[in-house]
């Protein structure tokens, strides 16, 4: 059987590149300069080596050398931010305002994101309903971007990487409707964001990874 750690002793994590949780994980990661070895997973195909150390089937799922495993998004954040805090993104997190933004972003906005994106199997209501339902939290961030340019500090931090891969996968149900909708803050805020080099590198195709071709390592931006 082969081993659940990399041949080349770097924390493995497991990702799909599209997951808005694997997203925020990998942001961090690459923001902190920590080398991982980057698992790219098929979802409809999950492989035994990460249903084996995380059994519920989920990304991002990080394991580290001495063979602990990590498989919440926000704690593979914070776990490599806690060993190099590059442009200082944990500033915010003290903030317990910022911790429960993050806590909505994750639970109300997740569920009405979903019946949104999904509405064909939530015929309950009409799309716009679950729009709507989303627009709650969309106006909060924008009511927050009057303030900074950022969500709670005045740079790019841990809450807005935790919560924007969230917002880019709602902007893209309807992106005709989302640029031109009450959050210009919020959309000039997503822009820059898909702008970043950090978004950029954070989002390079890798291969499906199989036991017979490890990738090299991620984590530092070249």
């Amino acid at each position: 059987m082969h081993s659940r750690s990399s041949s080349n002793n770097h924390p493995v994590l497991y990702s799909f590149r599209r997951c808005p949780y694997a997203m925020r994980a990998r942001l961090a990661i690459a923001n902190a300069g920590v080398l991982v070895t980057l698992r790219e997973i098929e979802l409809r195909n999950k492989p035994a080596d990460m249903l084996s150390v995380s059994p519920k089937g989920t990304v991002p799922v990080l394991v580290l050398p001495n063979g602990q495993i990590i498989d919440e998004s926000l704690d593979i954040m914070l776990w490599a931010l806690e060993i190099h805090d590059t442009n200082a993104w944990l500033s915010s997190w003290k903030n317990p305002a910022a911790q429960a933004l993050v806590k909505s972003n994750d639970g109300e906005f997740k569920q009405a994101l979903d019946r949104y994106k999904y509405a064909d199997r939530y015929p309950e209501q009409p799309m716009a309903y679950y729009r709507q339902q989303a627009e709650v939290f969309l106006a909060e961030l924008e009511h927050r971007l009057q303030n900074t340019s950022y969500l709670f500090s005045d740079h790019f931090s841990l809450i807005d990487a935790a919560i924007a891969p969230f917002v880019r996968q709602f902007a893209a149900v309807d992106a005709a409707w989302f640029n031109t909708s009450p959050y210009p803050l919020l959309c000039q805020w997503l822009q820059a964001f898909l702008a970043s080099p950090l978004f950029k590198y954070i989002m390079q195709a890798y291969p499906v990874w199989t036991i017979e071709a490890e990738p090299l390592p991620f984590g530092v931006i070249g």
